[in-house]
């Protein structure tokens, strides 16, 4: 049969829809980052994650689970609309192409897409609920506007959220960003930030995740102290996470921004040296700003704070390109101690102290080891730092009136607001006096106009469409007018999970029962690069939807219970694939020449599904050639005619419990390997014998990596249904574990891995199967492997350079 012939028989059998409300007990819900449809279609790092949940879903039904594996499209976005100001071709068609370029695609490869439940974050459908949400935010006082020092990008003539600036510079279009005072939209998701926090130790997500999430929403506790200007009415509040290090402090750096810099200098001769600081760095991204690896600049005030923990004490006060309104108070106290303030001392010839005598290095003891004994501080010289110090110098200094106990957090408001026009309406309407009033439910959803100059100007086009002045004065009144910014694409993929739990519901984003039957997602997989953009926001709106009574508590306050994020594929010259470098693997001309199930398969193969790995066509030909041998041996046995009896193998059952394992760990590589050994070492055949009952199961197991494949030798097996409508094999415990063997992996006779294979591996075998472990290459990346011994049963042990 042709893939396209299997593909009809998948759609007129339903096998991939999922039921309305299953079992609870026995729903999964498998889920992809779903895709922004590029003009330039899939590329081969789509089908990797793609194919992973893949076979995860296609296991778990036929492990006789309910399962919800659906697709849609993250539509909106800058891309489209960047096409629409170069050739005038309007986004919304644009996309669509492109959505129908991507689908194609996808079917092509054989994924097991429940595609009834489709959504296009782009269609009013869909958008209609998005503006829906804001209101709910708007209601519930978690949405807001206000005026604002924002990330600009000149080239993309739009703000940006801390989360896409990267190293100073935007995102997409890598043009550095500036700052700009803008009237803008907010979501309070600070409100959350403890739950963020706390949350994450309930979920199964890889810990570098967890780590990025942790370390952006950077909650810090320590003290804030009160310092006043010498000769001034001024006091500046600083905040320090360090307490036990205050003694060290001899000098005070400020934000540019800080309201109070122009007091400090006016009228001196300070004044203007230090406003021309302060306007150069209104150029500046807070992001490049805070880089560590930046020049550190600054301007001295001319101005003394008085050291509260030692009122003799004068510490000159200086503005620096590092200090930053966004995080603390805006002003801080500096010491040798850390390796930031330490290297700007250094530079302006500032004096400093240290605590805490240094070791065999040449810097100062950085204060954020938090450990050493302390010298000149008071009542707590001769002390060890540790955190009973710590808690009875904090104690002492508020009893002493120096200090206040206080909490801070890195992670601010997320401002949605965009000045483009392919993205959601704000739903948001202003009298003539410019006072904001919600957008009535009923008039949702509020339309994009397609009367619009796509040009951008520094402001929306929505601004330039008659027909949207017209609809705001048509629905309130003349004068009345619609808010022309657009919301941040995340905005829409916050909920997309919780669409496709009843994806055609008119009345509601989905019912309470859908939501009750099929959350939280049990898989979720998809790249790391969305660790504080995606995958925050939706941990913020599955809590304040649940908060606001729109999710029910039963499902938990996680959307996502478990996390899987792939590796990227690098080009077949190790560097990251781009058109430029000319490096890019079309994966349509994959499957024309070697067939949808060899690239499924090479790309789980190609080593552990986490990690980063080049392409190599070479690799793929092998792949093909396996899933041809097992065609041919599927095909010989057949026509052998039926065996006279069962063989029995204890082969087979270790093959299903070891990929059944695999599979569910996500060690896709290890699986594959599992498979070609047990064809290798061929005990489904005896004597001019073959074991049906055997080859049917490895068949079993082998569809849910090469689903075209192993539908058509099903049909030749002679069985009426479909394998994936199969059931996944059963397998005697008993049998599996007499049939396999640990081996362990030493690197140079240091033991650094394990792994479970057939008793009686050959050694071509267990060496394949030790140099694909994710520890073994952690062990040998960039080393020259100079020999393998291979102790049959027992050790395989790698000598490398």
């Amino acid at each position: 049969m042709k893939p396209e012939e299997i593909h009809q028989k998948w759609q007129e059998s339903n096998v991939f829809t999922a039921p309305e409300y299953p079992e609870t007990a026995q729903k999964r819900y498998v889920l992809d980052m779903f895709p922004y449809p590029s003009a330039q279609g899939l590329h081969v790092g789509h089908p990797e994650g793609y194919t992973a949940t893949d076979i995860f879903a296609r296991y778990l039904r036929m492990k006789g689970k309910s399962v919800l594996h659906p697709m849609g499209w993250d539509a909106f976005g800058l891309p489209a609309e960047n096409y629409a100001i170069k050739t005038g071709v309007h986004p919304d068609t644009s996309t669509h192409d492109n959505i129908n370029n991507f689908r194609r695609q996808i079917q092509s490869l054989g994924f097991s897409y429940d595609w009834s439940r489709e959504v296009d974050t782009s269609s009013p459908e869909y958008y209609r609920w998005t503006q829906w949400m804001f209101l709910q935010m708007y209601k519930h006082g978690l949405a807001y506007r206000k005026k604002a020092k924002v990330n600009w990008c000149n080239t993309c003539q739009t703000v940006l959220a801390n989360e896409q600036v990267e190293d100073g510079l935007c995102e997409r279009s890598k043009d550095p960003v500036v700052q700009k005072d803008l009237e803008q939209w907010f979501f309070k998701i600070t409100d959350y930030a403890d739950q963020l926090l706390n949350d994450l130790d309930t979920i199964d997500w890889p810990e570098r995740i967890k780590l990025m999430q942790r370390n952006w929403i950077g909650k810090k506790e320590g003290v804030t102290v009160a310092h006043t200007v010498a000769d001034m009415d001024i006091t500046l509040n600083t905040f320090s996470a360090y307490a036990a290090w205050l003694f060290a402090d001899t000098f005070i750096v400020i934000a540019p921004e800080h309201p109070a810099v122009a007091e400090l200098v006016k009228g001196t001769e300070y004044e203007k040296e230090v406003m021309e600081f302060v306007s150069q760095m209104k150029n500046r991204s807070t992001a490049e700003r805070g880089d560590a690896d930046k020049e550190k600049l600054g301007v001295f005030t001319g101005r003394y704070a008085i050291d509260p923990l030692n009122p003799e004490s004068r510490m000159p006060i200086w503005l620096a390109n590092f200090a930053l309104m966004d995080f603390g108070t805006g002003v801080i106290r500096c010491s040798a101690h850390d390796v930031r303030d330490y290297e700007f001392a250094q530079k302006y010839q500032i004096a400093t102290r240290e605590v805490v005598s240094r070791t065999e290095t040449s810097m100062p003891v950085n204060a954020h080891e938090n450990s050493g004994v302390l010298t000149d501080s008071g009542p707590f010289t001769g002390c060890s730092i540790n955190a009973a110090l710590i808690s009875e110098m904090i104690d002492w200094m508020v009893a002493q009136g120096i200090a206040e106990r206080t909490t801070t957090y890195r992670l601010r408001d997320w401002l949605i607001s965009r000045q483009r026009y392919w993205g959601a309406p704000i739903p948001v309407v202003y009298d003539p006096e410019g006072n904001i009033h919600a957008v009535k439910e009923e008039y949702l959803p509020l339309l994009l106009p397609t009367d619009v100059d796509y040009r951008p100007k520094g402001t929306s086009p929505l601004g330039s469409s008659e027909s949207y002045k017209a609809l705001a004065e048509k629905l309130y009144g003349k004068g009345w007018h619609f808010e022309i910014d657009t919301m941040d694409t995340f905005v829409c993929s916050s909920w997309y999970y919780l669409r496709y739990c009843d994806p055609n519901n008119t009345k509601e984003f989905a019912s309470q029962e859908s939501l009750k039957v099929w959350l939280p997602v049990d898989m979720y997989v998809g790249g790391a690069e969305h660790a504080v953009l995606h995958l925050l926001y939706a941990r913020f709106f599955h809590k304040a939807l649940q908060d606001f009574g729109l999710i029910p508590k039963s499902v938990g306050r996680e959307p996502f219970k478990a996390l899987r994020n792939q590796g990227m594929i690098l080009g077949p010259d190790h560097q990251k694939m781009s058109k430029s470098r000319g490096n890019v693997i079309n994966p349509d001309e994959v499957v024309n020449q070697y067939g949808a199930d060899t690239l499924r398969m090479y790309e789980m193969f190609m080593g552990p599904f986490d990690e980063v790995k080049p392409w190599d066509t070479a690799s793929i030909k092998g792949i093909k050639k396996f899933l041809d041998r097992v065609s041919a041996i599927v095909r010989e046995a057949v026509a052998a005619g039926k065996e006279k009896h069962q063989l029995e193998s204890r082969g087979i059952h270790a093959l299903i419990q070891g990929v059944q394992r695999d599979i569910e760990a996500f060690r896709f590589n290890t699986a594959i390997s599992k498979m070609m050994i047990y064809l290798n070492d061929a005990d489904f055949v005896k004597d001019g014998m073959y074991d049906m009952h055997a080859l049917k199961k490895f068949v079993a197991v082998l569809s849910v990596f090469a689903p075209f494949t192993c539908e058509e030798l099903w049909f030749e097996m002679g069985e009426s249904g479909l394998v994936a409508q199969a059931a996944w094999p059963e397998f005697d415990p008993a049998l599996a574990e007499k049939a396999e063997v640990t081996m362990a992996v030493q690197i140079n006779g240091k033991t650094r891995a394990t792994f479970v294979i057939a008793k009686d591996a050959s050694q071509d075998d267990a060496q394949t199967q030790a140099l694909t472990l994710s520890e073994t290459k952690k062990w040998t990346e960039g080393k020259q492997i100079k020999k393998v011994i291979v102790v049959p049963n027992k050790i395989v042990n790698v000598i490398v350079a």
